[in-house]
């Protein structure tokens, strides 16, 4: 008896059988055929379309520039009325005036009741007519009649000019029946005016034709090469008159206003074809290799039931977080070092990486633990949809987390896993009734490069993090050698930090600000240095970053604000005496409920009056809390203080807080003056800042001026301030105490003096 085959096996079949590919790629040819010709009947319609609403765009501006001098006409008629002693030379003066505004009459003409040209302006060209009887036929003089008993106008239609050409009259009654005095005549050439209607590129790409009483009467335009199959006729609403205008696009504008897009789904669909084709034959082959793919099937099930096994018996033992949900630290650890145990014996590699939250401590401070525990479990459960057998997400306490992938092959699988967590945190997380954009920053460790044990891996990809945050938020960064080395300095750095300011380690250094339009030095910004007593003057980039994360930046900031205000007493009675100090501001200073009672303490400890200090503090920043900062900002704004916003334009934010904040001074990023003179986007972005400023009324500072041409196209852009190494490099007091005295020389500018 005949075995019977099954519905797989025919399907197995198929898809091996030599033609299946090619019947693939003929079925999406048809389509393809049919979408093309579909899409081009579609977009002949919308051509059609638009040349429908160009025509009647171009018949409604025909309509209203007629009725505005037909209504031009009507009012010399009613002034002539009006005054029936007008003289010639009054009439002429007003016939001129409406000459020159309108720019688009033949003559203007005053025809007594006789119906013959008596007055007109111009004279030259015109002269023929004077004396002219526009009762020329019964018709005309019937109509001429009509109006003037009525005393409304009449449209003569297009007719041969006397003077030449074809044209158009408006007769508008001076009075009427018994009152009549004649009438005020308009005279237009039609070239003339259409000339004035129609645009250039009207002219150029249609062919226009006026057709009177259903027979055409007046071709306008430059088109040549019309197209055929495409026309339209609007009718004209002008009183007294039947017209209508025909529209006949070039095959220039019709070609652009064809689309590309029936060529282009016809080519993509075709690639479709291709491509699933070429798929259909990676199946054929694929299935090849069945068995073994089968066999490998088998051993990694193997493995996984292995793992689960183990993973039941750890979670016996309190392996998972109360609050997140997650794998513990403890657990982590345990099977980070089974992983890497695996992985000896199969010579595979592992990757850790640890994963802080960005501001989460901010956040957490300002807005609750409540809030914090909340965020911390909505993170926990996106991290964790990435869990598999292969991947284990842990949190090891605070704003961090843990994650250990198993069998990566090369850097190329690490870097996926990063855009994996990297996308967890696109979506802003919804926590209490409000959405917060997060971030996180990751350090990477990858056994066995990094680490042969579970303990050295995990300090090496916290060393990883470290200098990751370094760099900036949002970012990642795998553990290299020399980076140990490096962190044994920075916590020898962190120590000393801690006796810095009890030892007098600071020092204020001073950059000049260049005030573009007189010349001079009026303010100065003030940047710390360290004066370690080993390591010798260190800037601030070594370590304001230590500062922040340990908490010290808000005491240091303090000390900066008091240093500034005692060097401003210092100055009083001196060439510097003018001067205003600018310091700069953190994101924790600004969250100090106390900031702004220091600065007035400050300030009135030293008797320095408020606008002689100036508080920035970056764009960034500014944004993060809007609420809150507004409130600080206005405090500062009402005590006296200046308000700066340093790196403007670098970040995203909304200009609605320059409508709202006391704002007095931006800083233009360097990023946009580096290249300004090269780069023709940096220049249009910084006209753009500088305009803008100016129509709030703030004043702009460039920052990073380091050539001549940079200064000068700052100054032929009006910008206020400039700042950089052209001008002067931060120098400490006394260094600029003298050149203050001295004179800042700077090319193309005079000496400037603070005397």
């Amino acid at each position: 008896m005949e075995k019977t085959e099954t519905p797989i096996r025919l399907v197995v079949r198929a898809l091996m059988s030599p033609l299946f590919p090619v019947l693939i790629f003929l079925v999406f040819f048809g389509i393809a055929t049919g979408l093309r010709t579909g899409l081009t009947q579609q977009n002949s319609h919308q051509i059609q379309t638009n040349l429908n609403n160009e025509a009647r765009a171009l018949a409604n501006n025909l309509e209203r520039e007629f009725m505005v001098h037909l209504d031009a006409i009507g009012r010399m008629a009613q002034r002539m009325q009006s005054n029936p002693a007008m003289s010639e030379d009054v009439w002429r003066q007003d016939a001129r005036n409406y000459l020159q505004d309108f720019g688009v009459y033949q003559a203007i003409e005053w025809i007594d009741k006789d119906y013959i040209v008596r007055w007109l302006e111009p004279f030259a060209g015109n002269n023929e007519v004077v004396g002219f009887n526009v009762a020329f036929n019964d018709e005309r003089e019937a109509a001429l009649a009509h109006a003037a008993n009525s005393g409304q106008y009449d449209l003569s239609g297009i007719i041969d000019l006397r003077q030449g050409g074809d044209g158009l009259v408006i007769y508008h009654p001076v009075g009427r029946a018994g009152n009549n005095n004649g009438f005020m005549a308009g005279v237009f050439r039609l070239q003339v005016l259409a000339e004035q209607v129609l645009s250039r590129r009207i002219l150029d790409q249609f062919q226009v034709t006026i057709t009177e009483n259903g027979q055409s009467r007046f071709p306008l335009g430059n088109a040549t090469a019309l197209a055929p199959g495409f026309e339209h006729t609007v009718p004209i609403q002008l009183p007294l008159l039947e017209w209508s205008l025909t529209l006949t696009p070039t095959e220039q504008w019709v070609e652009l206003q064809r689309s590309s897009w029936p060529t282009m789904t016809c080519a993509s669909v075709l690639l479709m074809g291709l491509l699933t084709s070429l798929t259909a034959l990676l199946v054929q082959l694929i299935l090849k290799r069945n068995q073994a793919l089968l066999k490998t099937r088998r051993e990694l099930e193997q493995e996984i039931h292995q793992r689960k096994a183990m993973q039941v018996d750890l979670e016996r033992l309190e392996s998972t977080d109360t609050l997140t949900g997650l794998a513990n630290r403890r657990f982590f650890m345990e099977d980070l070092a089974h992983t890497i145990n695996i992985a000896d014996r199969q010579m595979r590699q592992i990757a850790l990486v640890m994963l802080d939250l960005d501001r989460f401590q901010m956040l957490n401070d300002s807005l609750g633990h409540q809030f914090g525990d909340e965020l911390l479990i909505k993170v926990s459960e996106r991290l964790n949809g990435l869990s598999n057998e292969r991947l284990l997400v842990a949190y090891s306490g605070g704003d961090e987390f843990m994650v250990c992938q198993q069998q990566i092959a090369d850097i190329d699988d690490v870097i996926h896993l990063l855009g994996q967590i990297k996308q967890c945190f696109a979506a802003p997380f919804h926590v209490q009734d409000e959405d917060h954009s997060i971030t996180a920053t990751m350090g990477v460790a990858v056994y066995p490069q990094s680490g042969l044990d579970a303990d050295t891996l995990l300090r090496n990809a916290d060393i990883a993090l470290y200098r990751a945050k370094e760099q900036g938020r949002n970012t990642y960064q795998f553990y290299t050698e020399g980076m140990q080395d490096r962190e044994v300095l920075r916590l020898e750095l962190d120590r000393d930090l801690s006796q810095a300011l009890a030892n007098d380690e600071f020092v204020l250094y001073y950059q000049p600000q260049l005030n573009l339009d007189t010349g001079r030095i009026n303010s100065v910004e003030a940047l710390i240095r360290w004066q370690h007593p080993v390591r010798g003057l260190l800037p601030p980039a070594e370590f304001i970053p230590l500062a922040e994360e340990s908490g010290r930046i808000t005491e240091i900031g303090r000390w900066v604000v008091l240093a500034a205000c005692r060097q401003l007493t210092r100055w009083k009675g001196t060439a510097c005496d003018h001067l205003r100090i600018a310091v700069n501001l953190s994101g924790r200073e600004l969250d100090d409920e106390f900031l702004v009672d220091h600065i007035r303490e400050s300030l009135a400890s030293e008797g320095v009056h408020p606008s002689r200090l100036e508080v920035e503090l970056t764009e960034e920043i500014f944004i993060q809390n809007i609420e809150h900062n507004l409130d600080q900002m206005s405090q500062l704004h009402r005590l006296g203080v200046h308000l700066a916003i340093d790196d403007f334009g670098v970040g995203y934010s909304s200009l609605g807080y320059l409508r709202d904040f006391p704002v007095d001074l931006l800083k233009i990023d360097r990023s946009f003056i580096t290249e300004v003179t090269e780069r023709h986007d940096d220049a249009v972005i910084t006209r753009a800042v500088i305009n803008l400023a100016h129509n709030l009324d703030i004043q702009v500072v460039a920052e990073g001026v380091e050539t001549e041409a940079q200064l000068s196209f700052l100054r032929a852009h009006r910008c206020n301030l400039a700042q950089g190494y052209l001008i002067s490099r931060p120098v400490p007091p006394e260094v600029l105490e003298q050149a203050v005295a001295e004179g800042i020389s700077v090319p193309g500018l005079p000496v400037s003096s603070g005397l």
